[in-house]
C-alpha cells in the first residue's frame, strides 16, 4: 500500500466546517525505503492503530507519517551540498540568487521544518523570551504584550507569557521553569520591587529587563512610565477644581508603582500649600474586588470624600460599581480619577479623567532593549522612562457644583 492509499474504516463525525476526517487507522504501509511499523504499535508516533484526523485531500498520507525531512534531503532534491542548504537557509555566506531559488524550492517541496532543537543546542540560543506580567486580563497589560509579541516576532523570537497574579510564589514558579528551559531573556513585572528575582535570573545567565515597576539594588535595565510625575498632575487637578478630601485607592504597598502614585500625590498636595500628611490613602491590589472594597469604606466616612484616586483602571471599576450599589454618580457625587484608560468597548463612551501610559510603546521598547543585551550583555544598564498623557474628561466636577448630600 503506497500514496493516498489507507486501509482504515471511518468515522462517523468530523468538525463542523472540517476539511478533515476522523479514520480509524487499521495498518498503514510504510513508504519505500522506511521500515515498516508492528501491527502490535500504539499510536505514539503518529501512525499504527489508534485515532487520526487527516486532511482527505492529502495525496502522501503515509509519506508524512513515516519521514522527517532533513537537510541531507534537501540538499538531494536541490542537487547542492548539505553546508550549502545551511548557509541558504540561515542566510549566511556565499550562494548565488540561482541557488537560493533551488534550495527555498526543494525546502518548500519536502516541507521541510528546521530542527529548533538541534540549532538551539550549536547556537546556544533557543530564540524564545519570556513575559512575566501581573494580570493579562487587564487591558493595559493586554496591550503591553502585543508590543512585546510584534517586536519580538520581527527579529524571529516566540515569547512565552506567564501570568503571576502579583504571587511571589506563581512567580518563582514561573521563572523556575523558564530557566530550565533557557529561555534568551526575560521581561520581568515584579511581583514585589525587591531585586531578589531579578539577582536569580541575572545568576543563570539570562538576560532581564524590568518593565513598569521598578527593582530597587538590581543592576538591570528599565523601562517605565512616569507614575510619580504622572500621580501629581491627577491630584493637582483635583486640587484645582477645589477638592480637598480626597482618598487614594491604591494597589499594594510593596510595588514600586504604588508607593510612586501615593508619592506624586502627596507632592501636589504639598505644592498647593496643602500637608501632605492629610492625604487618606488605603492599600489593597490592583484588581476590581479591591477597588470595590476600598471604595465601600472610602464613601462611608464621615466627611465623604469629594474625590476618589484611584491607582488603576481595575481599581476605578472596582470604584464604579460601588458607587452603583450606594446610589451615588461620578461625578456628581464624588469626582474621579485614575492612571490607565479603558477599551472602547468595555464602556459606552469614555468618561473617566486618566493619566494614561503607552502601553505598547512600553512593550516595543522593553524588547528591543532586551534583544540589545542579548546581543551584547556589556552593555551598561538603562532606565527608560516613558511620558504619560494626562486625558481631561467628564468624571471630575469642581467642588461647588457636586450635590452636597453628604
Amino acid at each position: 500500500m503506497t500514496g493516498e492509499e489507507l486501509s482504515g474504516r471511518e468515522a462517523g463525525w468530523s468538525p463542523p466546517g472540517s476539511q478533515s476526517r476522523t479514520i480509524i487507522i487499521d495498518f498503514c504501509e510504510a513508504p519505500e525505503g522506511r521500515s515498516s511499523p508492528r501491527s502490535t504499535d500504539n499510536l505514539q508516533v503518529g501512525f499504527t492503530y489508534g485515532t487520526l484526523t487527516i486532511p482527505t485531500d492529502s495525496a502522501s498520507i503515509c509519506n508524512q507519517l513515516f519521514t522527517m525531512v532533513t537537510i541531507r534531503d534537501v540538499a538531494r532534491r536541490a542537487g547542492v551540498a548539505p553546508i550549502t542548504v545551511s548557509r541558504v537557509l540561515n542566510d549566511s555566506g556565499y550562494f548565488s540568487q540561482e541557488i537560493k531559488e533551488r534550495v527555498e524550492a526543494a525546502a518548500a517541496e519536502l516541507n521541510y521544518v528546521p530542527n529548533l532543537l538541534a540549532r538551539s543546542l550549536r547556537s546556544h540560543r533557543t530564540h524564545t523570551l519570556a513575559l512575566v506580567l501581573s494580570d493579562v486580563t487587564n487591558p493595559f497589560w493586554t496591550t503591553v504584550a502585543r508590543g512585546v509579541e510584534d517586536a519580538a516576532s520581527r527579529e524571529g523570537f516566540t515569547v512565552f507569557l506567564c501570568n503571576t497574579d502579583e504571587s511571589e510564589r506563581k512567580q518563582a514558579e514561573y521563572l523556575a521553569v523558564l530557566l530550565r528551559k533557557r529561555v534568551d531573556g526575560i521581561l520581568l513585572v515584579p511581583a514585589r520591587s525587591t531585586p531578589e528575582p531579578v539577582r536569580a535570573i541575572q545568576r543563570q545567565g539570562i538576560q532581564v529587563v524590568v518593565m513598569d515597576r521598578s527593582a530597587p539594588g538590581a543592576n538591570v535595565d528599565v523601562v517605565r512610565g512616569s507614575s510619580y510625575e504622572s500621580a501629581r498632575l491627577l491630584m493637582g487637578h483635583l486640587l484645582g477644581l477645589g477638592h480637598r478630601q480626597i482618598t487614594v485607592l491604591s494597589g499594594p504597598e510593596h510595588v514600586s508603582t504604588a508607593r510612586e502614585r501615593v508619592e506624586g500625590a502627596r507632592q501636589a498636595l504639598f505644592e498647593a500649600g496643602l500637608s501632605p500628611d492629610a492625604l487618606t490613602v488605603i492599600y489593597q491590589e490592583y484588581t476590581v474586588d479591591s477597588g470595590y472594597v476600598m471604595a465601600l469604606q472610602a464613601l462611608a466616612m464621615q466627611p465623604r470624600p469629594t474625590a476618589l484616586f484611584a491607582g488603576n483602571n481595575f481599581i476605578a471599576i472596582g470604584a464604579l460599581k460601588a458607587a452603583r450599589e450606594l446610589n451615588l454618580h461620578v461625578p456628581q457625587d464624588f469626582s474621579l480619577v485614575t492612571f490607565d484608560d479603558l477599551p472602547v468597548s468595555w464602556v459606552a463612551e469614555p468618561f473617566l479623567t486618566v493619566a494614561v501610559q503607552p502601553a505598547y510603546e512600553m512593550g516595543r521598547r522593553a524588547t528591543e532593549l532586551l534583544l540589545q543585551r542579548i546581543a551584547d550583555p556589556t552593555l551598561p544598564p538603562q532606565e527608560v522612562i516613558l511620558p504619560t498623557e494626562l486625558i481631561i474628561r467628564q468624571s471630575c466636577q469642581a467642588l461647588g457644583e457636586q450635590d452636597d448630600g453628604r
